[in-house]
């Protein structure tokens, strides 16, 4: 079967993006809860343990408190509570944090650290899965066994404001909510105003048991400003406020109560230093936890520091201060000083029910469980916890039931520690079956493209696909059978749920049919090349053509960054690997451009290249059609520099100076964002700039900028693109002065500052409007085939839609960087690539390097906190999930989608019909590879101690780089196959 490279090549993408998919759904999959909340209502508590005769406290204890509060705040990091900031903003919890009945903690948040999971380990203790990241968008109904669920079976009425998370999570469990969107974080005032207007009349009320309360503003706040913004000060002294009205009414209302109130202040995560957060540092994993009551009895001069604990912890805690079964899945210990005031019986029967849970749930995963040491202290435990209850029963108050009892205790306290690590070791829980089909199927793809790479990059860019024959042959039926055979025996015989054994027959057929016909295809290629291989021993060509500096660099630097996917360290700082590559790639050029210029390889002067006689002829030939596809070879040979004495003034030195020009706007950049995780913390351009005292200096750079992406853009658009384009360019600047990021000239400071949302609208506008008038002009060229200049001129429109989307989208200090790219295209495109004549493998790894050191220009890292999620929400006034996740996306992989848009037009308008081909075919190999050897990777890594917190954050960006390469690839071949037609 003949296929076009460009077309195998998109084929080859949508099949790996399958693979992956299929990967990713066995390393990371759904929850199966094989209990609910509501399945073992019934189940009796463990009895207290007894030494010969038979205990009377059989059931669970009564309850500590009368009401509970939770009062959630989102994104509340620890020092936001007990820093500097919380002495300056919050006083009155500050307060109690200090001489108030209080325990003060820092609970610590296990990845990923966004409000779903969170919410989950609070409600349940336990672990969940990394996928929660992507499910956040969407809540499903929580099945497992949680406190909501037992509160509500028990009779209590919980009354909920804030969140809607929690509505979706729990629906159909409190007996009053009002839900408020998460998303919209361009809303910081509104979202909390919300949740506030119902304190008083509730506060006032007596008909609930629990009530929960959800603030989003500092989080939102988080997200658009970050955490050095003058609204974080505002925010917390406002939630201060609200924690004293809710204290001093538990407070009046015990007075007629027999049992106290519990007041808990909490957040579901931190906050990273540029707003986000996602799990790689410890501003994100470490929040504020407070639990208030009278209960706490403090003695004068008591200072209490905060503890460290796990944020699971919270679940038990809450399960015992309510009198509830603790949830079966938690691996959370009761908070002891909760129950630190209580009689020494009550307190090891609330660590005895404690430690039981946590052994059952032992049992239940591992089946080595008495070989386990926290099982051993368990059993320890619970036999010199019958002798205590002996001694107890018999009336002994002795100084020797004291000292046994607070053995029995450390004890208890030592078990239950040793428990929740060996449980939390045992959450990551792998589909091992989906995870090896979709490596099979991904590692076949990336052979079949390797092994296809000297035909896919010949002149004719076609290549026979060998499909037909293998699924002819026998051993494309015995895999077919060896394979179903496999899959009956894993489906009938696994004890854990599989996702390919969930699929009906037919889809799982399929699978096995696509890789029993991979792996023929692979065997048949393989069998070509060791043939043509003979064939050229016996009569070896003539070949004067060479591996050259910038082949081997390219090479080198794709087998360097693989290499270093194995290291946790390289992946949370990848950005050094790009810029180093990037780096260095300027200085091959600069080798490349003055040996041509000044010395040829046989040491000969040589002449060096004319930019604008280059240019004038490429760019007449696609029109007159008289250059053959044999342009872009990949022999160096046939390159024919002009004339070095043909450069004349400034586009001789634009042509030396080139790649030093690239290397000092790369390093302006690299000043721009500090990214990563070791040296995110330090202070760049970036920060200076958006500090409230230098908006001057942003606004006079962001225009600088605007201005720049005007004139690098405008020059190939039609008249009426350059018109929305200017418009939309001022519309930019508008909506960034309307939030309250720049300012007018005539403006001292932002008094009267809004959503934007007008002037944002009156951009997307433009946008599409730009992007219509580029689709049409495509359209048209299909219909009038020789119209060469209408394509170029369409697609170049496309491009500057893009572009223009992207600066709105940006951070307004983000702006230089979207400005800077456009001048290194265009000083590349006219003074390195089409003077030196690099063939179009060589222009498609550039631009797929540089469009990766621009992801992390942008402040990105493998850190799900740098998302910005603020992007998704500009110009809309509400929550709307696929236009969010879709801008979120854009303005996220803006330089990667940017630079392979660049790269259509710089092919599109050369000469050779092949150009695409062979760059949709490499751009495919070169995106593949890394993503192949990282699943490899990943796999046997996957008990790593980071690989939750720097792997698997990793592996979702691959993933979504993978789709957006299939996007590209068949965008390539849509044009390529338009261009074959013309």
């Amino acid at each position: 079967m003949r296929l076009g490279s460009g077309t195998f090549a998109a084929c080859c993408v949508v099949i790996e993006v399958l693979g992956v998919a299929l990967f990713l759904r066995g390393f990371f999959p759904v929850p199966v809860c094989p209990f609910s909340g509501t399945e073992h209502q019934t189940e009796s508590p463990a009895p207290e343990p007894s030494a010969g005769a038979i205990s009377n406290w059989t059931k669970l204890p009564p309850p500590l408190f009368s009401k509970v509060v939770i009062m959630l705040i989102d994104a509340l990091r620890d020092d936001f509570v007990f820093g500097s900031k919380g002495v300056k903003f919050m006083p009155y919890t500050t307060y109690l944090v200090e001489k108030g009945s209080s325990h003060s903690f820092v609970a610590e948040a296990k990845p990923p650290t966004v409000t779903m999971p969170r919410i989950k380990a609070l409600m349940t203790g336990s672990l969940p899965g990394f996928i929660d990241v992507v499910r956040n968008l969407n809540s499903p109904t929580l099945l497992e066994d949680n406190v909501i669920t037992r509160a509500k079976a028990a009779g209590k009425r919980i009354l909920f404001y804030g969140d809607e998370t929690w509505v979706k999570l729990f629906p159909k469990h409190f007996l009053e909510y009002d839900g408020t969107t998460s998303f919209f974080v361009s809303d910081y005032t509104e979202v909390d105003h919300n949740v506030t207007r119902h304190l008083d009349k509730v506060l006032k009320r007596r008909d609930w048991d629990v009530l929960i309360l959800h603030y989003l503003g500092l989080d939102h706040i988080g997200h658009v400003s970050g955490p050095s913004s003058p609204l974080i000060g505002r925010k917390l002294s406002e939630m201060d406020s609200v924690l004293m009205k809710i204290h001093t009414s538990l407070l009046s209302e015990e007075r007629e109560t027999l049992l106290p109130n519990l007041l808990v202040l909490c957040g579901d995560h931190g906050m990273s230093e540029a707003g986000g957060h996602g799990a790689s540092s410890v501003e994100e994993v470490n929040t504020a936890l407070i639990l208030i009551s009278s209960a706490f009895e403090r003695k004068p001069g008591d200072a209490r520091h905060p503890k460290y604990i796990q944020q699971t912890d919270l679940a038990a805690t809450l399960s015992i201060g309510l009198g509830l079964p603790i949830p079966r899945g938690s691996v959370g210990s009761l908070i002891f000083p909760v129950v630190e005031g209580k009689p020494m019986r009550e307190q090891l029967r609330f660590l005895h029910l404690n430690t039981v849970q946590l052994s059952k749930l032992l049992q239940e995963n591992v089946p080595s469980y008495r070989k386990e040491p926290g099982f051993e202290q368990f059993k320890v435990s619970e036999r010199l916890h019958g002798n205590w209850i002996r001694l107890y029963l018999e009336e002994n108050n002795s100084e020797v039931l004291f000292n046994l009892g607070s053995k029995v205790r450390r004890q208890y306290l030592g078990a239950l520690r040793t428990l929740s690590l060996s449980l939390s070791r045992q959450a990551a829980q792998y589909d091992v079956y989906s995870m090896a089909a979709g490596t099979v199927l991904v590692l076949e793809v990336v052979a079949l493209l390797l092994l296809c790479v000297p035909q896919a990059l010949s002149g004719k860019a076609e290549l026979d696909v060998p499909l037909l024959s293998p699924v002819s042959s026998l051993l494309f039926y015995l895999l077919l059978l060896a394979l179903a055979a496999l899959h009956v025996v894993v489906c009938t015989s696994s004890d854990s749920s599989c996702y390919l054994c969930s699929l009906p027959w037919l889809a799982a057929g399929g699978v096995m049919v696509l890789i029993s016909t991979l792996l023929c295809a692979v065997v048949s290629a393989l069998t070509g090349v060791f043939a043509a291989g003979r064939r050229l021993s016996k009569n070896p060509p003539p070949s004067n053509s060479r591996w050259s500096e910038l082949d081997l660099l390219i090479l080198s630097g794709t087998v360097g960054h693989v290499l270093s996917l194995g290291a946790s360290s390289f992946i949370e700082e990848e950005h050094q690997t790009w810029y180093f590559l990037v780096n260095t790639l300027c200085l091959a050029l600069c080798h490349e451009i003055y040996r041509n210029c000044f010395v040829g390889d046989d040491c000969a002067p040589q002449r060096c290249p004319h930019a604008g006689e280059e240019f004038d002829g490429v760019a007449a030939a696609p029109q007159g059609r008289s250059t053959g596809p044999d342009v872009w070879e990949l022999d160096r040979a046939s390159k024919h520099p002009s004339p070095l004495e043909a450069l004349r003034g400034p586009e001789r030195w634009m042509v030396l100076a080139s790649p030093w020009v690239i290397l000092s706007c790369c390093r302006l950049l690299r000043s721009l964002n500090q990214t990563g995780v070791q040296w995110a913390h330090r202070p760049d351009l970036g920060h200076w700039l958006t500090s409230s005292d230098h908006k001057a200096e942003l606004s006079v750079l962001a225009t600088v900028s605007l201005i720049m992406i005007f004139v690098l853009v405008q020059k190939r658009c039609s008249l009426a693109s350059k018109v929305a384009m200017a418009f939309g360019l001022l519309g930019i600047y508008c909506y960034r002065v309307a939030i309250g990021n720049l300012l007018f000239p005539w403006q001292q400071n932002n008094k009267d500052i809004s959503k934007g949302i007008t002037e944002a609208r009156f951009v997307y506008v433009f946008v599409l409007g730009i992007l219509f008038t580029g689709t049409k002009d495509l359209l048209k060229s299909q219909i009038a085939a020789d119209d060469f200049t209408v394509k170029t001129v369409g697609l170049w429109e496309i491009y500057s839609g893009s572009v223009l989307l992207a600066a709105l989208l940006l951070r307004p200090h983000n702006l230089p960087v979207l400005a800077l790219s456009l001048v290194i295209q265009t000083v590349m495109t006219h003074f390195v690539w089409r003077p030196l004549r690099h063939d179009a493998a060589e222009v498609t790894v550039m631009h797929y390097w540089f469009g990766q050191a621009f992801f992390y220009f942008q402040g990105n890292s493998n850190s799900i906190a740098t998302v910005d999620i603020s992007a998704g929400f500009v110009g809309l006034d509400a929550y709307v999930e696929i236009p969010a996740v879709l801008l979120t996306a854009f303005a996220t992989y803006t330089g990667p989608v940017l630079w392979a848009g660049h790269l259509v037009n710089f092919l599109a308008s050369e000469a050779s019909s092949s150009a695409l081909s062979h760059a949709c075919f490499c751009y495919a190999l070169i995106c593949s590879i890394p993503v192949s050897a990282y699943i490899v990777l990943v796999t046997s890594l996957r008990y790593h101690l980071f690989i939750w917190s720097v792997f698997s954050p990793k592996l979702l960006y691959e993933g979504m780089h993978l789709l957006i390469t299939a996007a590209v690839c068949v965008f390539f071949t849509a044009m390529d196959q338009s261009s074959t037609k013309s």
